[in-house]
């Protein structure tokens, strides 16, 4: 029975390694220098961002202390019609600021972690608590590819199944 019981666990927690991610944030983020505008690079394909290309998030400061979050972008192309969601975001550990929790409907908040930053605020991957929420941001609407394939192997040392990954269209410069 010992036996048997061993076997399950370790079944159970070969299951639950195959599906874990690595979360831990990076170690210091300043959000006044976070707010502002970021094109979205790459993402896990999801209904709320369903082809939709151009894809902006910007942040700022609400006057009640929480974020402001803007998500924009536009539906099938470029051209498309414009599709705009408004929520928030909070800190609620100001020891962790780069765990922060975003909602955008009512008082349901999802995770929102900063996995890498760029020192210079040029660049973020943000993930979750889960391995199905996954982006690539940059402050410009084109990302150097170098530094694009860098931050892929970062996100497949984290445990990332990137098979799924959308690399989202964005205007020329």
């Amino acid at each position: 029975m010992a036996g048997l019981v061993a076997i399950l666990m370790a079944s159970c927690s070969n299951k639950l390694s195959m599906n874990s991610i690595d979360t831990t944030t990076v170690d210091d983020l300043e959000i006044e220098k976070y707010l502002g505008t970021w094109f979205e690079i790459a993402r896990f394909p999801h209904s709320f961002e369903k082809d939709l290309v151009g894809v902006t998030a910007t942040y700022s400061f609400r006057k009640d202390g929480k974020i402001k979050v803007e998500n924009a972008g536009y539906k099938g192309s470029l051209d498309g019609k414009q599709s705009v969601a408004v929520g928030k975001a909070k800190i609620p550990d100001p020891h962790d600021p780069a765990r922060l929790k975003v909602s955008f409907f009512l008082f349901f908040y999802g995770d929102y972690y900063v996995l890498e930053l760029d020192p210079q605020y040029r660049w973020a991957m943000i993930g979750s608590s889960t391995p199905n929420y996954f982006w690539i941001l940059s402050r410009t609407p084109q990302l150097e590819d170098q530094v694009y394939q860098s931050l892929l192997e970062k996100a497949r040392q984290r445990g990332y199944d990137l098979e799924k990954l959308i690399k989202v269209e964005q205007p020329s410069p």
